[in-house]
């Protein structure tokens, strides 16, 4: 009803839509200095947000003409007659209408914001999703299988420096793998951390000539892990087997 039961219910609603602008606007500018913008698609979420803004800021001012229309109650200046109750009937009628369509602007307004943020919070959620799926695979296997005790120090001789040649024996080309400091790497151990993608060689040279090894980025942060310790199935493996001579007893 206008007047005084309109002020006690329209006064909170105000002060709540304004509270939203400013919430919006908060996170607007929270949004805009954030690692987001560079996510391919952020542009239609800030657009979005600022027009979230503009909405609970015009829900808000919808509000306020929602007051300005209302008949409040009071006296007139002296002099002036004072009003009955036709007088108040024929404000109130003047005014309803008005109000009532301040009141629907201000709905479609707060609907738009509603409709804003749902379409926000799941826009954003798929532009990270999008951007961590097509962020460039950084070949790292050590969060899958660990390195083997022998990979890891095979891959710490070639950091120091090595080289991938071809010697001939026997008629036969054989790959063969030489460390500047003498550690003993395996074919086999080389194709695998390079297989992992850990160390990469200058195929621009001749394997004749010997094929500079260098370690990539991703070795580099798997060197920088602790060295991995040797499984119990591994030591099983390589510990030497002691044979017992026929006949005699322990």
């Amino acid at each position: 009803m206008p007047g005084t039961d309109a002020l006690r219910r329209i006064g909170p609603l105000l002060l709540q839509a304004q509270y939203l602008t400013a919430t919006a606007m908060v996170r607007l500018t929270a949004l805009d200095d954030s690692a987001y913008t560079h996510v391919a698609g952020s542009r239609a979420s800030l657009d979005l947000l600022s027009s979230v803004v503009s909405s609970s800021s015009l829900a808000g001012t919808d509000l306020a003409h929602v007051l300005l229309a209302n008949p409040f109650e009071g006296a007139q200046f002296a002099g002036y007659p004072a009003g009955d109750e036709a007088v108040r009937a024929a404000r109130h009628a003047e005014a309803i209408p008005k109000m009532s369509g301040h009141l629907n602007d201000a709905v479609h307004q707060l609907d738009l914001c509603a409709t804003g943020c749902h379409y926000l919070a799941h826009g954003i959620a798929e532009d990270l999703a999008s951007a961590q799926d097509h962020k460039p695979p950084t070949v790292q296997q050590t969060a899958g299988a660990a390195l083997s005790p022998a990979q890891y120090d095979a891959l710490t001789a070639l950091a120091v420096g090595g080289r991938l040649y071809e010697s001939s024996t026997r008629g036969l080309g054989i790959t063969r793998v030489a460390t500047q400091d003498g550690t003993r790497v395996s074919i086999a151990t080389y194709r695998a951390l390079a297989k992992r993608s850990l160390v990469i060689a200058d195929t621009g040279t001749s394997l004749l000539q010997g094929q500079k090894i260098t370690v990539t980025e991703a070795g580099q942060r798997a060197l920088a892990e602790p060295r991995p310790r040797a499984t119990l199935s591994t030591a099983a493996a390589t510990a030497p087997k002691v044979t017992v001579a026929a006949g005699v007893r322990r």
